[in-house]
Parts: structure tokens; C-alpha cells; sequence
């Protein structure tokens, strides 16, 4: 009499999984999106590696690859005057904003005083005027100043534009107003100042919006191009897009050290992004939330 249940007996085989094109089409849709995103980043740090005679061929690939572009760009240039420029101009104005725009949105948020609505209107109105038709009003303001003919009112006058943003002050507002109010009034009732109040208790629970805020506010400063081109008038002043972009057209057909100080300028973007990418993410998600 055999038994019912035999040992050692085959499986089952598993069905194959049946193809989702709906899913299959999106994945080959972001592959497609990423190939074609990072292929001038490719050929921007291949072409970098190629000397002056190889530029001409074909090969999308150096043959022998070599740092000689380089080396020049460091040793010929002023490129780490500019890039120590711009990391000035950048950094500064990030604490800046972080600062002065916290200040604000903690003000507006929780303080009730007459015009409170028109002043914080009148901020996200000022958003609606392209930067192309501020630029004339800030030269001239700098230029009566006379900022451009000394060192620290060089840097002051690249810097001053951006040392309060009105799209900080509005993501601050709004998660400010989140925090609950009854945390503020214990902490005035156990005798606590304002600024101790905004400075220990309300930053701290709010420093995503922080995070984000800061890492927005320096790339942007970083690749300013317009009004660091229009107002620096000395050599010296020079930030990193704008040396570069003057660089390019000195080098003319010297591709090799165009791509190898755009590489070198890309780096910090890339870093920064590598590290804080999750609050970059999270910053997106959350002012679209709050807004």
C-alpha cells in the first residue's frame, strides 16, 4: 500500500510572473530620463581627461586619459580665488537667510500686531518681480554707494541682494504656524525672553524647514550668475560662474580646459547633493505641504 504523502516529491512550479507593461513602460521611461541626464556630465568629465590632439577623435572614451587640463586650470587660472569666492558669497548669505528669514516668519507667525497681514502680502508679492528688473535699481543704489571700489564693499555689494529671501520668510511663516501656540505662552509664563524663546525652543522644531531652506539658498547662490556678472568691475571679485564663464571665452577652442574647471565647478553641487539629498527631497515635499 503506498502512502498518500511521498517524500521527496517535486514542487510545484512557481508561474512566471506575468509582465506589467504599465510598470515595465515607467521603468524604461526613467531609464531613458537618466541616460539622457547624465551623459553631459559623462562626456563634460571624459572630454576633461582627453589631451589637446585627442579632442579631435571619435571615441567618445580617452585613450590616455590624463589630468593635465587640470593641473593647468589650477595652476594657470584664478580658479581658486574664485572658488573661494563664491564658497564666501554663498556661505554668508545661506546663515543670512537662515537667520533673518527665521526672525521674520517666527515674527509673522506668532506675534499679533497692526498691518501684519499687508507686510507679510506685501513679501509674497515681491516674488512676482523677475530679478532681470531688480538688477537695475541695486546697481545703482551700489553704485551711489560707491561698494564696488573697496574689498568689503565688493563682496558687500555682490552679497546684499540675496541676504534676505521673501520665499525664505514664507517657508518659515508657514511652519511656524504650525508649532503649537500654547508651547510659546509656557514658556513666556516661566519667564523666558522672546529671543531665548525663538532662539531654544521654536528653531530647533522647525529644522527641516531649516535644512532645506540652507541647502536651497546655497546652491542658488553658488550658480548666481547675472548680478555677481553685472556688478563685480575688479578681476579679484570674480565668483566661480562668472570666472568660468569669462574663462571659456578665453580658452576659445581648448575644450579639454573648458570641461576640466566646469568638472571642478560642479563638485561642490555634487557633494552637497550627495550628502543632504534626503533634505532636499524632504524640503521639496514639505513646501509643498505647508504652501
Amino acid at each position: 500500500m503506498t502512502s498518500a504523502r511521498q517524500t521527496g516529491a517535486p514542487r510545484a512550479a512557481r508561474r512566471p510572473r506575468r509582465l506589467n507593461l504599465p510598470v515595465a513602460l515607467i521603468y524604461a521611461a526613467l531609464t531613458l530620463g537618466v541616460i539622457v541626464t547624465l551623459f553631459p556630465f559623462a562626456w563634460m568629465v571624459l572630454t576633461s581627461l582627453k589631451s589637446f590632439q585627442e579632442l579631435f577623435n571619435l571615441s567618445f572614451l580617452p585613450q590616455q586619459p590624463t589630468l593635465d587640463n587640470y593641473a593647468q586650470v589650477l595652476t594657470q587660472t584664478k580658479f581658486l580665488q574664485w572658488f573661494g569666492n563664491s564658497l564666501l558669497v554663498a556661505g554668508v548669505t545661506t546663515l543670512s537667510v537662515l537667520f533673518f528669514d527665521s526672525l521674520v516668519g517666527y515674527t509673522l507667525a506668532k506675534f499679533d500686531f497692526p498691518g501684519k497681514n499687508l507686510i507679510f502680502l506685501l513679501i509674497l508679492s515681491s516674488l512676482m518681480i523677475p530679478t532681470e528688473m531688480l538688477v537695475i535699481p541695486w546697481f545703482v543704489g551700489v553704485s551711489d554707494l560707491h561698494l564696488t571700489r573697496s574689498v568689503p564693499g565688493s563682496y558687500f555689494a555682490i552679497l546684499f541682494p540675496g541676504l534676505i529671501s521673501a520665499f525664505g520668510v514664507f517657508l518659515m511663516r508657514q511652519f511656524f504656524e504650525s508649532l503649537p501656540t500654547d508651547l510659546i505662552e509656557a514658556a513666556r509664563i516661566d519667564g523666558e525672553h522672546e529671543f531665548g524663546i525663538f532662539w531654544r525652543i521654536a528653531l530647533p522644531l522647525v529644522r527641516p524647514a531649516l535644512a532645506s531652506l540652507g541647502i536651497f539658498t546655497f546652491l542658488g547662490n553658488w550658480n548666481a550668475f547675472l548680478w555677481p556678472l553685472i556688478v563685480i568691475q575688479q578681476p579679484q571679485f570674480r565668483t566661480l560662474p562668472v570666472g568660468t564663464a569669462l574663462f571659456n571665452g578665453e580658452a576659445g577652442t581648448q575644450w579639454g580646459l573648458i570641461m576640466a574647471a566646469s568638472s571642478l565647478a560642479v563638485i561642490p553641487v555634487l557633494i552637497v547633493f550627495a550628502i543632504f539629498q534626503k533634505q532636499i527631497i524632504d524640503g521639496i515635499v514639505m513646501t509643498g505641504l505647508k504652501g
